[in-house]
C-alpha cells in the first residue's frame, strides 16, 4: 500500500468492472508514521486496492482531535466519490470519532460497514450500552475477526443479524515459515508496552525459567506506550540484563529477522481479541504460549495450536514453556498447526468473504 494523504485515492478502477465499488476506509491509519504499527484498516486498504478497488483512506494523524477533524473533512470531501465506507471501530475515546464519522456518513446517504477491533470493546459495550448500540445500528453490516466479539452482541437481535465473521488478514508471502520440531528457550514477546499487554509477566516467566534453563533468553519488542523504562528497570533489578534484549519497534524486515532467531512466542495479555501478532507468530512457525483471555480461546486451541494459561499465572506459563522444551512432539505439533491457523487468514481466503459482503451490502 502506497503512502497517501488522507483524501488520496489509492487505486482507480474503471467503472463497470468487478472492483468498481468505490470504497472509503475510516480509522486510525497510523502505520505510515515512524514507529507506529500498521493497522488492519491499512492492511485491508492495501489489499483491496491491489484487487482493483478504488480506495480512499483517512486519517494518518496520530492525535485524536486533529484526526477527528481530518476524518470528518475527508468524508465530506468524498461525497459523490465513494459508494461504501468501512469504519474501523475501537472502544474508549476513539469511539467518539466512530460516532461522529458514521453520523456524517449517514447524513450523506453512504452505506456503511463496521469492523470491530480490540479486546476492551466488550467491557466498553456493557458500560456504555445505549451509546454503543445506537452507533452500531447505523451499520449496514458489522464485521468481527472472530466469534468473540460476535458473542458480545448475541443478545441484541437487531445487531446480531448484521454480524459477519471475517478474520484479520495476512500477506502470507511475507512470513517465511520454519518448522520447529524441537525448540530452545529463546523467548520472544512482541506487543505494545502498555498495562493491558502485561509486559512485566514475560520478565517474571524468564526469571523462573532460568532456574532450570540458565541459558534462556527473552527479546521484548514493540511500540512504547508508557512502560518501556519501567520494564527495563525491572530487568536490571532482577539481574537479567544479559538475558533480555529490547530491539524496539520492528518493521517488516526486523520482524522477520527476530522471529527467525527465536523459538517460543509469549502472549501475556490481560485483554485481547484476535491479535495479529499471535497469528504472525504462527505464520513464522513459533509455538505460542498465551494467556486464556478475551478472544484468545476463539482463536487458539489449547494443546493444538497453542498452550493456554490463566491470566497473570506466571507459574502456569513457565510450566507451559517447559512442556514445549521437554515433551516430545509438542513443539512440532504447535509449530505446524500455527502455520495452518495463519493460512486461514491468508488474503486469498479472506478476500472471498469481503467480496461476498460487498455484494450483500451493495444489493441490500
Amino acid at each position: 500500500m502506497s503512502t497517501t494523504n488522507s483524501e488520496a485515492l489509492l487505486h482507480e478502477a474503471p467503472i463497470g468492472t468487478v472492483a468498481s465499488l468505490r470504497l472509503g476506509i475510516v480509522g486510525p491509519m497510523l502505520g505510515v508514521n515512524p514507529g507506529w504499527v500498521t493497522t488492519q484498516g491499512e492492511v485491508l486498504a492495501g489489499l483491496l486496492s491491489d484487487e482493483g478497488y478504488p480506495v480512499r483512506v483517512t486519517s494518518h494523524i496520530p492525535a485524536r482531535l486533529p484526526r477527528l477533524v481530518d476524518t470528518l473533512r475527508s468524508i465530506y470531501a468524498w461525497r459523490g466519490g465513494v459508494d461504501l465506507v468501512i469504519h474501523q471501530i475501537f472502544s474508549g475515546p476513539a469511539f467518539v470519532i466512530n460516532d461522529l464519522s458514521s453520523l456524517l456518513c449517514r447524513a450523506l446517504g453512504l452505506r456503511q460497514i463496521y469492523v470491530l477491533h480490540g479486546g476492551s470493546l466488550p467491557e466498553f459495550a456493557v458500560a456504555r450500552r445505549r451509546w454503543v448500540r445506537r452507533v452500531l445500528r447505523r451499520a449496514d453490516a458489522i464485521v468481527t475477526p472472530s466469534g468473540y466479539l460476535a458473542s458480545v452482541f448475541a443478545g441484541a437481535p437487531e445487531l446480531a443479524a448484521r454480524i459477519r465473521i471475517i478474520p484479520n488478514s495476512l500477506a502470507l508471502e511475507e512470513y517465511p515459515y520454519r518448522h520447529r520440531p524441537t525448540v530452545r528457550p529463546r523467548l520472544l514477546w512482541m506487543r505494545t508496552f502498555h498495562p493491558i499487554y502485561h509486559p512485566e509477566m514475560a520478565i517474571d516467566v524468564l526469571a523462573d525459567l532460568r532456574r532450570t534453563y540458565p541459558e534462556a533468553t527473552l527479546t521484548m519488542a514493540g511500540q512504547e506506550k508508557g512502560m518501556h523504562e519501567q520494564i527495563q528497570a525491572k530487568v536490571r533489578q532482577m539481574g537479567l540484563a544479559d538475558a533480555v534484549r529490547f530491539p524496539g519497534f520492528l518493521g517488516p524486515e526486523e520482524k522477520a529477522r527476530e522471529f527467525a532467531a527465536h523459538d517460543i512466542y509469549l502472549n501475556t495479555n490481560h485483554v485481547d481479541n484476535m491479535p495479529v501478532s499471535v497469528v504472525e507468530a504462527g505464520a513464522f512457525g513459533l509455538p505460542i504460549v498465551a494467556t486464556r483471555v478475551g478472544g484468545i480461546p476463539y482463536l487458539l486451541s489449547d494443546g493444538e495450536s497453542a498452550l493456554l494459561t490463566p491470566d497473570g499465572d506466571v507459574g502456569a506459563m513457565v510450566a507451559a514453556v517447559r512442556r514445549l522444551l521437554e515433551e516430545p512432539g509438542l513443539a512440532s505439533r504447535l509449530s505446524a498447526n500455527g502455520r495452518v491457523l495463519a493460512e486461514g487468514c491468508a488474503w486469498e481466503s479472506v478476500r472471498v468473504r469481503w467480496e461476498a459482503l460487498f455484494q450483500e451490502v451493495a444489493h441490500a
